[in-house]
């Protein structure tokens, strides 16, 4: 059975956004002949520029388009199809045809804007995530998801994301094990799971800013309480005055900060240590494994056993 694999561009669209997930789907289409047709598609049609400058063909899409599943792309671009009735029209009877739709980055905009997603969970890129939950009240937003399925939709978050939403749905359509040789092809992990959380990478990014050397700190103290005003008295500041700049410059609270940098310890400690889970859990300040277990499956979707089967799969 051909799955047709409809990807909506537009221009300045984001190159990685549509390019990652084609070329997931047309690898996986060579460990499983036939099972992919993936189909460009665009309102006027011909060649769609990306923001990067690199243009890609595409059809003009029509209402009468039959697509097993609909992806739309993300970019600076989405502003436009984002106010665009045609655009939105199409997305709207599409979705109504397709066994599934899905949104790489700011693509959700577009699935929000056709309101596809009210009522639903969703993500998108970390760095939007203020402005969508004010502009789509009626959606659950699941800022810190690398992807999210509520049902026959799918979002994922920033650009890379997009290669591991492909892979997940790779996986449900052929399987696991061909969703594992695409990925080694690839070159990149197999595959990180929807409930892995984007702050890791968020924390990680934070060079330069004044909080560096107090993160730095805290990932040296993770047994430690590591209270708020733990925090403020090593951040030689008030606590009210560090709770409202902490919380602004990073885009969490501290005690989610400190549960992410206790989490990506855990779940590096897990993968490359034999320690048995009750002594990761009382090394990154969990305290137990139980706490432990309940952080896991809120970030990952999946408790340590799980990932660290994974991890030596």
């Amino acid at each position: 059975m051909i799955r047709r694999i409809g990807v909506l561009v537009f221009p300045d669209f984001q190159l990685l956004d549509a390019a990652g997930p084609m070329s997931a789907f047309e690898i996986a289409a060579r460990y499983r002949p036939g099972a992919y047709a993936i189909e460009p598609v665009s309102r006027d049609g011909g060649l769609v520029r990306s923001s990067g400058g690199v243009a890609i063909d595409s059809r003009a899409f029509d209402r009468q388009d039959r697509f097993d599943t609909l992806l739309v792309s993300g970019g600076e671009g989405t502003r436009g199809p984002a106010i665009c009735e045609t655009t939105l029209d199409f997305v709207r009877t599409a979705a109504t045809s397709a066994r599934r739709v899905a949104s790489v980055c700011s693509g959700a905009y577009i699935l929000a804007e056709a309101g596809l997603l009210d009522g639903r969970r969703a993500t998108t890129h970390w760095n939007r995530t203020d402005h969508f939950r004010r502009a789509y009240p009626k959606v659950t937003l699941e800022a810190d998801r690398i992807f999210v399925r509520d049902g026959p939709v799918w979002t994922s978050a920033g650009i890379t994301a997009g290669i591991d939403l492909a892979l997940a749905l790779i996986g449900e359509d052929l399987g696991e094990d061909i969703a594992r040789k695409t990925a080694q092809q690839l070159v990149v992990y197999h595959r990180r799971p929807g409930g892995q959380s984007q702050f890791s990478a968020l924390l990680e990014m934070e060079a330069g800013g004044r909080f560096d050397p107090l993160l730095a700190w805290m990932r040296e103290n993770l047994r430690s309480p590591l209270t708020v005003p733990d925090l403020a008295e090593q951040a030689k500041m008030s606590e009210r005055t560090f709770l409202r700049a902490f919380s602004a410059e990073l885009g969490l609270t501290p005690a989610k900060a400190v549960e992410r940098l206790r989490l990506e310890a855990a779940r590096t400690l897990l993968e490359s240590q034999p320690l048995q889970v009750e002594d990761v859990a009382l090394e990154t300040g969990f305290g137990d494994s139980e706490r432990m277990r309940r952080a896991f499956l809120r970030a990952f979707g999946q408790p340590p056993q799980a990932l660290r089967r994974k991890a030596l799969a």
